[in-house]
């Protein structure tokens, strides 16, 4: 099996070619020229190009080889405009099913949970949301979730109309080695040797180690091959689950940090978070995104995204808990 990879330079991609790796499978990735020895150094085959290409998935695609698709190249986080963001993780998303159509193959889309919304609350008395809870509105300036929304609107629609096989990962916030976002932030503030401590800390954060989105994929790839459009909530470590005071806290013991946790009543947070939002909309409007108070129920909030889905029909169980996660992230092993 050839599997074709975009994005595989970036945090899931890496993750994904060292797996590929570890099974002896063989890999193509499309990439930007400057990331050709990245996963060159993970065994794969690059071919130079942009995702918004049609030239470079052909390019990609040719030869006949190519047994499935991993669509994982998206922008997550930049200060560019919405157009830049449809252009890149739309347009690219829309030539990778393209790509799957013309040769027959089955289709693995990286999208994420914000698709949801920002605000989501699991039913009560229910054990999360899963992959069927109703999208809910987005902000105007939430350029990467309206994306992404869009993006699945189009797989979906493919697989509907075209017959593919096409499977929707949905991660929250990924950490992991290479991560140059959530884990570079976190090992950043705990060098500073004071981190605040939001509300009691006994919530469990809505993240997921690379390592174990990249495993989904392997259980998304491996599946029976079926058409239609299917969709995976892949949110959780493996077990034991550690609260926010314990995450942060092994993130410290990891660095070798000794870090004073201080007190932040969520109250104060909130309305912290509040003024600071209101700033920025009015000095600095081009930088608005509108987060802030998603990022606030990130800390303090429950992780509300069920698994049972992915667990119940690809038999999929994470292999890494957050302890030994958080250590390869801090201690890295890999390339």
């Amino acid at each position: 099996m050839t599997v074709l990879i975009s994005g595989g330079s970036g945090l899931v991609g890496t993750h994904l070619l060292d797996a590929l790796r570890a099974r002896g499978e063989r890999v193509r990735a499309l990439v930007r020229p400057d990331s050709q020895a990245i996963v060159a150094g993970f065994g794969a085959e690059p071919v130079t190009g942009d995702v918004t290409d049609p030239r470079a998935w052909e390019r990609a695609a040719a030869g006949g080889e190519v047994t499935a698709i991993v669509h994982a190249a998206a922008i997550v986080v930049a200060r560019v405009s919405l157009d830049e963001f449809m252009h890149v993780n739309v347009g690219g998303t829309r030539l990778a099913v393209e790509t799957a159509r013309r040769l027959r193959v089955p289709l693995v889309h990286v999208s994420t949970v914000a698709v949801y919304g920002r605000s989501v609350e699991p039913p009560a008395g229910g054990r999360g949301c899963g992959e069927d809870f109703p999208f809910q509105p987005l902000s105007e300036h939430d350029y990467y979730a309206r994306s992404k929304r869009a993006a699945e609107e189009i797989i979906r629609a493919a697989a509907e109309r075209d017959g593919l096989s096409v499977i929707a990962v949905r991660p929250n916030v990924i950490y992991g080695e290479r991560d140059n976002l959530f884990t570079a932030r976190v090992i950043a503030t705990m060098r500073r040797r004071v981190l605040p401590r939001f509300g009691p800390g006994t919530n469990h954060l809505s993240c997921v180690y690379a390592g174990n989105v990249a495993s989904a994929i392997l259980a998304a790839l491996d599946a029976r091959p079926s058409t239609g459009f299917r969709a995976y909530n892949v949110t959780r470590d493996r077990p034991p689950l550690l609260t926010q005071r314990e995450f942060f806290g092994q993130f410290a013991r990891e660095l070798g940090i000794r870090v004073r946790f201080v007190p932040v009543p969520i109250t104060i947070a909130a309305v912290g978070v509040a003024i600071w939002s209101t700033l920025q909309r009015l000095l600095q409007p081009q930088r608005y995104t509108g987060l802030a108070a998603a990022a606030v129920s990130f800390i303090v909030g429950e992780n509300p995204y069920a698994t049972d889905r992915i667990r119940n029909e690809l038999g999929w169980e994470p292999p890494f808990d957050a302890r030994v996660a958080i250590a390869r992230a801090i201690q890295p092993t890999h390339v």
